[in-house]
């Protein structure tokens, strides 16, 4: 294990605050952009639900396309630093165009969302963040520093969605409400990520890869010389790739639901949307707990892997009182649960760039060719597939509830369909995490294949 230290405390800190720029636009989007396009603008959900799919396969293509990029750059900046730092020029230009939908005909209006929406997913939002997570393989070669790194930024991730569940409601009343004031709250999201992302993308540097682990072997293609089909061949036969891919996927089905869903759910089923910025503290601040242990937990067991299962097994037992008191409206005791639910499910999060940066050193061991750029691709493409399949869900079930974004009033079918994307299907999800996380044993597989192969090193 390497143990050399690479960074200094406000390097971490600069890397981390990327996490803050990428979710003023991603958190502006995911929690309440269906919002803005039903109740504001009046357009369907099922049809925003299935515009939002549509735009996720092409945002599925680029992902490991920008990762094959990466991995081919040669720069004054590096590989990954680039395209992070002119990639976040077009996420906030896209932002603040996605939220200024014009006065015309609703099926325009439909093309409209759908062009920028694209443009900001498939393309700019793609690039950056299949860049940003690769920089924290590309700035260390210390798996401890990567640990902190991972928990640092989600820290930083965890704040932000805290601070726009309470802000972005009141912040666009504040600018006059209506269409004006999403605008005017998108602007100030796009200026903030974009000043912070120029922050985090310069005050770090990438570094040489540490070769004590493999020599390099000539006969072998090189990252930069790796072919697209090439690079898909050696990232869908390592089954860990597979298997991080879909728990991103899944992952984020769960969180776009209930993202997405919180709104509603406030709103109509316990009728107070004010509400919506303390449930989003109770779901976020014990992340924050969780992320300042995870290094100390992960370091005294050895494994990131017996962390985050046992956390998210005792995080579904209590998940079964958390619904009991949901069918009951005891909102302080589902704020409780949620609370205690977070801390043990939030080492994930601090942990899924030092697994992905594992899984990276498996094909380096076991296939002698680094391609972390491209093997990073599966946070971005796992986001926007699940991302897009969870908030496409919110729509469309919305829609088979009978809910109608104008109506003073809602049905008891769009009111038990809320109640169930708020509350019932996270839990099934969080089961299937569990399980994908009881085989993702990475870090077992790379220390067998280190002592067998000790001595060639």
């Amino acid at each position: 294990m390497n143990d050399k230290k690479y960074l200094k405390w406000y390097q971490k800190l600069a890397y981390g605050s990327g996490d803050l720029a990428s979710n003023c636009s991603y958190g502006l989007v995911s929690s309440f952009l269906l919002l803005y396009l039903s109740d504001i603008m009046g357009l369907k959900t099922s049809i925003i639900g299935t515009l939002m799919l549509v735009s996720k396969i092409f945002d599925g293509v680029t992902d490991v396309f920008f990762g094959n990029m990466i991995d081919r750059t040669k720069s004054r900046l590096g590989k990954a630093r680039p395209w992070m730092l002119y990639a976040q020029i077009g996420v906030s230009l896209c932002l603040v165009l996605l939220f200024s939908i014009p006065n015309m005909g609703q099926t325009a209006q439909y093309a409209y969302f759908f062009a920028f929406y694209t443009c900001l997913n498939a393309i700019f939002y793609t690039a950056n963040g299949v860049a940003y997570s690769t920089l924290s393989a590309l700035i260390t070669n210390n798996p401890q520093e990567r640990v902190q790194l991972g928990s640092i930024r989600f820290m930083f991730a965890v704040v932000t969605n805290i601070v726009m569940g309470f802000a972005v409601t009141g912040g666009v009343e504040a600018f006059g409400g209506g269409a004006a004031g999403w605008r005017a709250v998108a602007i100030i999201c796009a200026l903030i990520g974009l000043v912070v992302n120029t922050i985090s993308c310069l005050a770090v540097k990438e570094v040489e890869p540490d070769e004590s682990v493999r020599k390099t072997d000539e006969s072998k293609p090189q990252d930069d010389k790796l072919g697209f089909w090439e690079s898909m061949k050696f990232l869908f036969t390592n089954k860990y790739y597979v298997l991080i891919l879909v728990l991103y996927i899944v992952y984020y089905i769960m969180s776009n639901i209930t993202t997405g869903s919180g709104v509603y759910f406030t709103k109509y089923v316990l009728g107070d949307a004010s509400l919506l910025g303390m449930f989003q503290m109770m779901k976020m601040f014990p992340v924050i707990i969780a992320l300042i242990f995870t290094p100390m937990l992960v370091k005294k067991t050895g494994s990131m892997q017996k962390v985050n299962f046992w956390g998210y097994a005792i995080n579904c037992v209590l998940s079964v009182f958390f619904i009991y008191f949901a069918y009951q409206r005891n909102v302080k005791l589902m704020l409780l649960f949620m609370f205690i639910k977070g801390i043990f499910a939030g080492t994930l999060s601090g942990t899924l760039n030092a697994l992905i940066a594992e899984i990276s050193g498996y094909t380096y061991r076991t296939k002698g060719v680094r391609m972390d750029g491209t093997m990073f691709s599966c946070s971005s493409l796992g986001i926007k597939i699940g991302g897009g399949i969870g908030t496409a869900a919110v729509g469309w079930l919305l829609d088979l509830g009978g809910y109608i974004g104008t109506a003073a009033e809602q049905t008891e079918g769009a009111i038990n369909m809320i109640f169930a994307m708020y509350i019932v299907i996270p839990v099934i999800l969080s089961v299937a995490i569990t399980v994908i996380l009881g085989l993702l044993n990475v870090e077992k597989a790379n220390k067998k294949w280190d002592e067998e192969h000790a001595k060639e090193v």
